[in-house]
């Protein structure tokens, strides 16, 4: 039954996903996902087609008392839905529709859907778009509940920030299996498991069937009003510094000048909100150090905002821009249209897109700039000429603008004054280096925030963990010895009131995980 006094969905597909056993051949493909490190050796997978296979697949795995997890894209950088635990999959990677729903005036999309699906549908048939990740593959599941942010953030807030409702499949204390659906509207009486899905992290609640968006400045009733649209162009420009062109010296300024600059423009009034950067910081043995921009091409000084940029990159380091090799046509920067650069950025990154792989992430939002110590951190690590694994790297993405426009309690994002985020991460395909290779990114992190307990502080220098980059170790405190839980980093004040929302919506703790919401 539908709780809530939402009208229900005008059509629901009855349609069953298959069940698949350890003898199936597609079995090694659905127990594990984009990160080779997490197995798991479950009962069977349960392929989701529509709400109604949903809510039979949830009561039959509660009736038995299974321990279940849920999947959409299968990107999670830890072990939240595969692992030995698991008994059973919830696999929504078929439940991928984006279509505009009538009924409630907003873009109604599944969330087995990836991101470039995503993007082409919306584009292509309302000229719409979400301000979501640059991973093609991403699926919308997870994506959106961990607040989903992108190259278009700045100057259209996070995804979450344009969610609408939300249709999900919850299980109460005594097993009874429900679809609730929750809208932002202040007198939906559901409203709080709406918020508990912009940012609260995904398989927390339930089985989300549905994502509803509409931004909240939409107006009249075109569809193609009520979303955010994305400029016609970009101005896209991608060059590399050599390793060989660095010593400490100018590493250090080239780093100081890139948190300057993002400090100096958090603001959501920045002229620079059109722009967003990210940079790849390999280590020396990558061979150099990748600079990715982009720009709104439609506001007329998008060349000075770029060329401007890039100057204060480079300000007092002197280093040549060289092309970078996947992408050696721009290293002077052409205008595209928003789509071509959105398909480009998504899949010219071999390396993360490799489906093969094992890896490791840790995440931070930095609202200021960085320390000499965190420099000096960053500097001996990544040249250290003991470690030779190429596929190691720091990425940094420019964060703030009008992200920062919205108040920390508004969603359940929390941090709305960070700079940029950072992303630690490497990735090898040999299970015989996982020691060294997590050994080498766990001394990285708790190096790089030695004065804070190996963890990012909070409303400080630093502003926490982004939870769509899940890290167990944080609550771990062999690893986080900073005194502050991981509730908090990744949720700050926000977490007792997701703790309601659980105890509210999944009293008997029956989704849950190494980072789950606790009632």
């Amino acid at each position: 039954m539908l709780a809530g006094a939402a009208p229900a969905a005008a059509h629901v597909d009855p349609a069953t996903g298959p069940t698949i056993g350890p003898a199936d051949p597609r079995y090694a493909l659905l127990t594990t996902g984009n990160n080779q490190r997490f197995v798991a050796r479950p009962e069977y997978v349960r392929m989701i087609h529509s709400t109604e296979d949903a809510v039979s697949a949830l009561r039959a795995a509660a009736t038995a008392g299974k321990r279940v997890s849920v999947r959409s894209g299968g990107h999670c950088f830890t072990d939240l839905a595969c692992n030995p635990d698991v008994q059973v999959i919830l696999d929504f990677s078929d439940l991928n529709s984006v279509d505009y729903d009538p009924e409630l005036g907003a873009f109604a999309i599944q969330p087995g859907a990836r991101l470039i699906n995503i993007y082409e549908k919306l584009y292509k048939g309302w000229g719409v778009a979400l301000p979501a990740g640059v991973c093609y593959s991403v699926g919308a599941g997870g994506h959106v509940a961990g607040g989903g942010y992108g190259l278009l953030s700045r100057q259209h807030r996070l995804v979450v920030d344009h969610l609408y409702a939300v249709e999900v499949v919850t299980v109460d204390a005594g097993g009874r299996v429900r679809i609730v659906r929750a809208t932002r509207e202040p007198t939906d009486p559901n409203r709080e498991l709406w918020w508990a899905h912009t940012g609260g992290g995904g398989g927390n609640f339930g089985l989300v069937t549905k994502y509803w968006f509409r931004s909240p400045d939409a107006t009249g009733s075109s569809p193609a009003a009520q979303l955010m649209s994305p400029p016609s162009e970009v101005l896209f420009n991608a060059v590399a510094i050599r390793w060989a062109d660095l010593d400490q010296a100018k590493f250090s300024r080239l780093m100081k000048n890139y948190g300057a600059w993002h400090e100096a423009n958090s603001s959501p009034d920045s002229p620079y909100h059109y722009l967003s950067s990210i940079i790849n910081v390999g280590v020396r043995a990558a061979g150099g150090i990748g600079v990715i921009t982009q720009v709104d091409a439609t506001v007329s000084n998008a060349d000075q905002l770029l060329t401007d940029y890039v100057a204060a990159l480079n300000d007092g380091v002197g280093v040549q821009l060289y092309p970078q090799p996947a992408m050696p046509q721009f290293a002077t920067a052409r205008r595209l249209p928003w789509m071509r650069a959105t398909r480009l950025i998504g899949t010219s990154n071999v390396t993360v897109n490799d489906p093969t792989l094992r890896a490791a992430h840790k995440s931070a939002l930095i609202r200021r700039n960085f320390t000499d110590q965190q420099v000096a951190a960053l500097y001996t690590r990544l040249t250290d000429p003991a470690y030779t694994n190429p596929r190691a790297m720091v990425f940094l993405f420019s964060y703030g603008g009008r992200i920062n426009d919205v108040a920390p309690d508004a969603t359940a994002s929390a941090q709305r004054s960070s700079a940029f985020k950072m992303l630690f991460q490497n990735l090898w395909d040999d299970p015989g280096q996982d020691a060294v290779n997590l050994a080498w990114l766990r001394g990285l992190y708790a190096d790089f925030f030695a004065a804070t307990g190996g963890a990012p502080e909070l409303d400080g220098q630093a502003d926490g963990c982004y939870i769509n980059y899940a890290d167990a170790d944080m609550a771990d405190p062999t690893f986080n010895t900073s005194g502050v839980p991981w509730q908090t980093l990744y949720y700050k004040g926000n977490y007792a009131r997701l703790q309601r929302a659980k105890r509210k919506w999944d009293p008997s703790n029956f989704f849950r995980h190494s980072l789950s919401i606790q009632p």
